[in-house]
C-alpha cells in the first residue's frame, strides 16, 4: 500500500474552473504522520511505513524502478491488460467512476482510459504534488473525462468526498501494492473498498504471485541501485517530517525474501554505530541494526481469491501471463 475528511480542509475549485479538480487532504495530517514515524522509530524493530517513500523524489524514483529490466511486475501487468482489454472492458460497468489507488504518475490508468472511457476518473495518491501534476497532464490528453485528484493517505481510512460519484465505482489498485499490507490488513482494507461500491461496481487489482526468489529478490535490489536510492530517500523525507538528522551515507539498502511469510522484506541497515536525533527523542543504532521499510507479500491465485471472498468480493475474472508471474483480478461485490 485515506484521510478523515472531518479533520481536513478540502479546497474546492472556484466556480467555472477549467480542468481537473484537486483536493489536498495530506497536509493537515502533518502531526499525525510525525507521531506515526516517531512511534515506528522507537519500536524494538524500528520501522518506517512504506507510504513515506512517496515524496516528490521518491515518486519519481519509483517511476524509474518500473522501467528497470529486473522489475517485472509493471511490464508483466501491462502486457496482461493489453492482451485482455476487450474482455476487461466487457465486464466493467459502462459510464463507471474509475478510482485509481496509488495513482502516481497516472501512467497505468492512462492505458485504460481510451478503452474504458469512464464518466469520471479519480486519482488518489499520498504524494499530492506528484499526482496533481500527473492529473494536469492527463487532463490535456483526455479533456472529455471528468478528472478529480485526491492527495490522500488511504492507508488510514478511505473516505471519499461528495465530488466522487457514488454509482458504478470501480476501484483500480494496480502494481501489487496490496502486497504492502499483511494478510489481516489486506482483508480489512479490501473490506473498506467493498463498503464503498454498489452492486454495479467492482475492483480491478494487480497481484504479484509466488515465484522463485531468484526472480523476486533482483526486482527489489537492482544492479543500477535505483531501488536502493528509493529506499534510502525515505530518510530525507523523514528528516523533513520530524526534524531528524539521518544521514543517507550511514545506511545501506537490504532486500531479502522471507519464505515463511512469502514476502520480500526491505530494510535500511546501519553501516556503523550511529546516533540519530529527532524532535523530542533520539536512538542509537548499532552497526548492522536495521530499520524495516517495506513488506511485499506474494500470493497464490487461490489464496488471493479467498481473501477477496472474505472481504465481500467474488472473482469475476482472473488473468495471468504465460509464466504465471503476475495476476490481475476483476472482482464484483458478493
Amino acid at each position: 500500500m485515506g484521510a478523515n475528511l472531518g479533520l481536513v480542509r478540502a479546497v474546492e475549485p472556484s466556480i467555472g474552473a477549467v480542468g481537473p479538480q484537486f483536493f489536498d487532504l495530506v497536509a493537515a495530517l502533518g502531526s499525525a504522520s510525525a507521531d506515526e514515524l516517531r512511534r515506528g522509530l522507537q519500536l524494538e524493530q524500528a520501522a518506517i511505513p512504506p507510504k513515506f517513500f512517496y515524496d516528490r523524489l521518491g515518486s519519481a524514483l519509483f517511476t524509474s524502478i518500473c522501467e528497470l529490466p529486473e522489475y517485472y511486475p509493471t511490464r508483466t501487468e501491462a502486457a496482461i491488460i493489453d492482451r485482455s482489454i476487450n474482455d476487461l472492458c466487457a465486464r466493467l460497468p459502462q459510464s463507471s467512476t474509475l478510482i485509481d489507488l496509488g495513482a502516481g504518475d497516472c501512467g497505468k490508468a492512462a492505458r485504460l482510459l481510451p478503452h474504458l472511457n469512464p464518466a469520471q476518473y479519480v486519482a488518489i495518491d499520498i504524494s499530492s504534488d506528484f499526482v496533481r501534476a500527473a492529473l494536469e497532464r492527463l487532463g490535456r490528453e483526455f479533456p472529455g473525462i471528468d478528472l478529480l485528484g485526491l492527495g490522500m493517505d488511504f492507508s488510514r481510512e478511505l473516505r471519499l468526498p461528495a465530488s466522487v460519484a457514488a454509482q458504478r465505482r470501480v476501484f483500480h489498485y494496480p502494481g501489487s501494492s496490496i502486497g504492502n499490507f499483511s494478510r489481516t490488513e489486506a482483508a480489512r482494507f479490501l473490506g473498506q473498498l467493498r463498503r464503498s461500491v454498489d452492486t454495479d461496481g467492482g475492483l480491478l487489482i494487480g497481484v504479484d504471485l509466488i515465484k522463485s526468489p531468484s526472480l523476486l529478490v533482483p526486482a527489489y535490489d537492482d544492479a543500477l541501485g535505483v531501488t536502493a536510492a528509493f529506499n534510502l530517500n525515505v530518510l530525507n523525507h523523514v528528516n523533513r517530517l520530524i526534524s531528524s538528522d539521518f544521514k543517507v551515507q550511514d545506511w545501506q539498502h537490504v532486500a531479502v525474501f522471507n519464505e515463511t511469510k512469502g514476502c520480500i522484506e526491505m530494510y535500511l541497515q546501519a553501516r556503523e554505530r550511529v546516533l540519530v536525533r529527532w524532535s523530542g527523542s533520539e536512538r542509537m543504532f548499532e552497526r548492522g541494526e536495521r530499520i524495516h521499510t517495506e513488506n511485499s507479500h506474494k500470493y497464490l491465485p487461490e489464496s488471493f481469491d479467498q481473501l477477496l471472498f472474505e472481504a465481500g468480493f467474488k472473482t469475476d475474472r482472473f488473468w495471468t501471463d504465460e509464466q504465471g508471474w503476475f495476476g490481475v483480478f476483476y472482482a464484483r461485490p458478493v
